[in-house]
Parts: structure tokens; C-alpha cells; sequence
């Protein structure tokens, strides 16, 4: 019982801690292009190569 004591206050920073670092990544524009990344390794490159 005594464990519960340190437990649920020790969860509570840790899920305060995610929620303030996923809204700092959303707020720095970490989410806004999703699909730009996955198709820019699609692309055919010639003018970087041999």
C-alpha cells in the first residue's frame, strides 16, 4: 500500500512530461508534413550522382 503512495504521483509527472512534449513537438511544427519524408527517398536523384 505504502507503494501506491510513490506510484500514482510518479505517473502523473511522467504522463504531464508526454503531454508537454507532444504539444511542444505539435507546436514546433514536428507533425505537419507526415508524407513529405516517405517519398522524398522515392525520388530519382541524378543530379547528386556519378
Amino acid at each position: 500500500m505504502e507503494a501506491l503512495y510513490l506510484l500514482i504521483p510518479l505517473s502523473l509527472v511522467l504522463v504531464a512530461l508526454a503531454v508537454w512534449i507532444f504539444f511542444g513537438a505539435a507546436d514546433s511544427g514536428q507533425f505537419e508534413d507526415l508524407e513529405g519524408p516517405g517519398l522524398r527517398i522515392l525520388r530519382d536523384d541524378d543530379s547528386a550522382g556519378s
